[in-house]
């Protein structure tokens, strides 16, 4: 298992289409992956676990990935939050 925090700065943070298509990315993965934001955890691969965040501008995630291909998912998913724009 490996993690990393990543700080949000996209200024609608991660709801609706940034979210879906985290969770497509996330779907594409062979390891398990999970969103967490200060003491929840949801699996990174439904989308209504990551709406249930409410990861807005500058929240604090950690992407935790577990599994097959772990650091590769890890690295695939911090990229995609820090080059999210609006």
């Amino acid at each position: 298992m490996v993690s990393k925090q990543v700080t949000v700065v996209n200024e609608t943070g991660l709801h609706a289409r940034p979210a879906a298509n985290f969770t497509k990315l996330a779907s594409s993965q062979k390891c398990n992956v999970y969103l967490k934001k200060e003491d929840k955890k949801v699996n990174a691969k439904s989308i209504l676990g990551i709406l249930s965040l409410a990861i807005s501008k500058g929240s604090v995630i950690e992407i935790i990935t577990d599994g097959e291909d772990e650091k590769l998912a890890l690295i695939t998913l911090v990229d995609y939050v820090n080059a999210l724009t609006d």
